[in-house]
């Protein structure tokens, strides 16, 4: 079993890096419904290994000069503060009703990035951030919303990020793609300390997931700045929504 785990992830991580969107969602619904891993510790191993495929990816993405610096770091440290107040949150939620959320979440994801990347690309060609004041509000907006959903559903929330930064900075779609990932980092490592004190994170399957993920992640982002704008619009929509679909009909 150990090694198909570790196979499986290593597509999941390919998916991840490549879209940079829906690999944490897929990975919980092979958690829950191939594998039978229970809801609460599939979403807290997830998020832990989340770290790791994240750090993976983030340094292809830099090398790739697919990242916003100044963005990310500001997205994510309020992002952490989001996540780490969400795993308390999700430990009051049952089992059944956490997956009917989680999938839910995973198909609005989807929806959500259709719609905006349907916005003609002219409206994604300005690069230049926010400044002052506006620039912290939006990224304390930005942040502590998707931090909190990452937090208590363990999906990572990469498309309401994308989203995110796609409208409030202006980002083009591939910026948006790497710099979702770096901004995902300290979200998961803040993520998995609080289902790591809960108790929810399976240290064995851990590895697994972080051994295939992490190698997918980094050879998935090289292709990132390369793929055609389509291909990449349907990996971000697609992947979510098929994660949901599969822990709906488990």
């Amino acid at each position: 079993m150990a090694m198909t785990v570790l196979l499986t992830m290593l597509v999941m991580g390919l998916i991840l890096g490549f879209a940079g969107t829906g690999g944490s969602g897929f990975i919980i619904a092979l958690l829950i419904t191939v594998f039978h891993v229970p809801v609460h510790a599939a979403l807290g191993t997830s998020v832990a290994a989340m770290v790791f495929t994240m750090l993976s990816g983030t340094v292809s993405h830099l090398r790739e000069k697919n990242v916003s610096l100044r963005a990310g770091a500001a997205v994510g440290l309020f992002g952490a503060a989001g996540a780490y107040a969400g795993t308390f949150a999700a430990r009051l939620i049952p089992a059944d009703a956490l997956v009917v959320w989680t999938a839910s979440m995973l198909f609005l994801s989807g929806v959500l990035i259709w719609v905006r990347t349907k916005m003609p690309a002219s409206a994604e060609t300005n690069h230049e951030l926010p400044a002052g004041s506006r620039f912290w509000v939006l990224a304390a907006i930005a942040g502590l919303i998707t931090g909190g959903l990452s937090g208590m559903f363990g999906i990572g929330s990469t498309p309401f990020i994308q989203l995110a930064l796609m409208i409030l900075f202006r980002m083009p779609l591939r910026l948006a793609v790497g710099t979702t990932m770096m901004v995902i980092l300290p979200i998961a490592f803040f993520g998995g300390i609080g289902y790591f004190q809960a108790g929810y994170i399976d240290a064995a399957l851990l590895v697994q997931v972080v051994a295939g993920t992490m190698i997918g992640s980094y050879i998935g982002a090289k292709f990132t700045g390369r793929a055609p704008r389509a291909l990449l619009r349907a990996a971000m929509i697609g992947t979510p929504i098929a994660g949901g679909l599969i822990m709906l009909l488990r």
